[in-house]
């Protein structure tokens, strides 16, 4: 054969982690494989039980296992991924999309051995996974957000039942579900009908005149639509006591949290520019205090964050960012950067991917509400858009907010607009030299406009 001896040998990787094990997980069973010179059943089955998991984590320990390679699919990896931690093995949960096998070799068997081997020779990648006190925060910022959609439902089956009695007054205020609206509708089920002292409920703050308003509420009173409407509103009341225990917990688990900063001696937590009034959804306690706590710095100062979007960004990130190497490298993990695809010497598209980053959703939002606003930011929004388009434009605001973000948990420094006005300036400077060297090219001279 000569030197064609070498095919039959095969290539094998430097095996880097000899104590690694592999992991595929399921709804009810879970596969684990060892490595072969471990065990004499080197891939077992187990329960997805408690008792299972204890059992499997047993026998990982008893095959000196250091490190478990895992799928991150759906939420079924986290009890086995909580047993293991407890244990002290540490735990790889990778991206499903960065492991697959070859094709025509796909079983629950292989899936583990497959993992088990890439996770020995060093090609697996952990996924971020904030600490265990900002995932127990997480839980409870994701169950809120649920309960907020429930309770947006329960608005609209309100909104559902005052049309089909042919009350209109959803159309007449603003907010079905504010101070007046909510007074109404409770009249409504307690049994009272005139509208004259329906429409005296309402807040003086309400833009509609007094006639529109009594208009609106005559109606057509049928039983079954009341019922709705009496449900409806019990359902949305209920929703809002929800969410007003989950912000005390989530209240309790922040003051839990690590302090970089101390209120009651620093006086840098100014007050906020715009409106201190509590709007809706908004927490029941003073998030922006225990934020600044928490993280050192003030986010709400950058325009377009809010304490909500700033709650998030802790919740599904946390305070400190020194797993990311730079601003750019978490800039890429929120996918708020081109993900080149290059074959052939030619770019085949630079779209970024797509994501299910509740952190990169918040930048997203915080970037579309600078359209309008009178900052930096803003006219840097506008300028996008007008460039690149809307799309674009958000994406590219909400890459420069990551960076702003990064540089300001990574620093401790507070945020300052004057760093960017410095820019613009400098920017007018550049653009001015270029029009009077086209002015000059062409024979003329650029005069400054007289005041």
């Amino acid at each position: 054969m000569g030197k064609h001896q070498s095919k039959s040998s095969g290539l094998r990787l430097e095996c880097i982690e000899p104590n690694a094990a592999g992991m595929d997980v399921g709804a009810t069973e879970i596969f684990v494989a060892v490595p072969p010179d471990r065990d004499q059943r080197p891939v077992r089955c187990f329960k997805t039980f408690t008792e299972d998991l204890r059992l499997m984590a047993s026998w990982l320990i008893q095959c000196r296992i250091t490190t478990v390679a895992m799928e991150s699919t759906g939420v079924y990896w986290l009890p086995p991924y909580e047993m293991l931690e407890e244990t002290g093995i540490r735990v790889c949960l990778v991206n499903s999309n960065h492991v697959k096998n070859v094709p025509g070799r796909k079983t629950d068997i292989s899936d583990c051995q497959w993992l088990q081997y890439l996770q020995s020779v060093g090609l697996l990648r952990a996924s971020f996974r904030p600490d265990g006190e900002i995932c127990a925060i997480r839980a409870l910022s994701r169950h809120r957000s649920s309960l907020i959609e429930i309770s947006a439902v329960h608005a609209q089956h309100m909104h559902k039942a005052l049309t089909q009695t042919n009350l209109q007054i959803h159309h007449v205020l603003s907010d079905i579900t504010g101070l007046s609206g909510m007074s109404i509708i409770e009249a409504i089920v307690a049994g009272e009908r005139s509208p004259v002292r329906l429409a005296a409920l309402c807040n003086q703050r309400v833009r509609a005149d007094q006639e529109t308003v009594i208009k609106s509420l005559v109606g057509n009173y049928r039983s079954e639509h009341l019922f709705t409407l009496k449900q409806s509103l019990t359902a949305y009341k209920h929703c809002q006591e929800l969410i007003v225990e989950c912000d005390r917990e989530m209240e309790r688990l922040m003051r839990l949290l690590n302090s970089k900063t101390d209120l009651d001696q620093s006086s840098t937590l100014r007050p906020h520019p715009r409106s201190q009034k509590r709007s809706k959804n908004q927490f029941h306690f003073d998030m922006r205090s225990e934020l600044y706590r928490v993280f050192g710095v003030d986010l709400t100062a950058i325009p377009g964050i809010s304490r909500l979007t700033a709650h998030t960004f802790l919740a599904e990130v946390g305070p400190d960012l020194s797993r990311f190497a730079s601003a750019a490298a978490f800039a890429s993990w929120l996918a708020l950067c081109p993900a080149n695809k290059k074959s052939g010497g030619k770019i085949l598209s630079s779209k970024t991917r797509q994501t299910n980053s509740r952190a990169s959703h918040a930048l997203r939002v915080a970037a579309q509400t600078l359209a309008r606003s009178r900052t930096h930011l803003g006219g840097f929004y506008r300028r996008r858009s007008g460039r690149l388009g809307a799309p674009q434009a958000v994406t590219a605001t909400a890459h420069k907010l990551a960076r702003i973000i990064y540089h300001l948990l990574t620093t401790g420094q507070a945020y300052d607009e004057t760093v960017f006005i410095l820019e613009d300036q400098k920017q007018c400077q550049r653009h001015e030299m270029r029009l009077r060297k086209q002015a000059k090219s062409l024979g003329y001279d650029l005069v400054p406009a007289a005041n």
